[in-house]
């Protein structure tokens, strides 16, 4: 399967595209902090692990970052 992750083409195996939360453990991302946005919209943390990947789907994650 193929998907965009932050602009760039990423093929998945199956593991990989059984949820969000799955891709996010497969590419070592850390959940505290991070925000997913899918095909244009904010996924609730609560959904990461119910959301399937489908082809085509684009991901974009977001980092809080301090500052003043």
């Amino acid at each position: 399967m193929n998907i965009r992750l932050n602009d760039k083409a990423l093929a998945l195996t199956t593991e990989e595209g059984a949820s969000v939360a799955a891709l996010l453990a497969a590419q070592a991302v850390a959940p505290q902090g991070v925000a997913v946005a899918l095909n244009g919209a904010v996924l609730p943390r609560s959904r990461w692990p119910e959301t399937p990947l489908v082809e085509g789907d684009e991901l974009h994650l977001f980092t809080a970052i301090a500052g003043g």
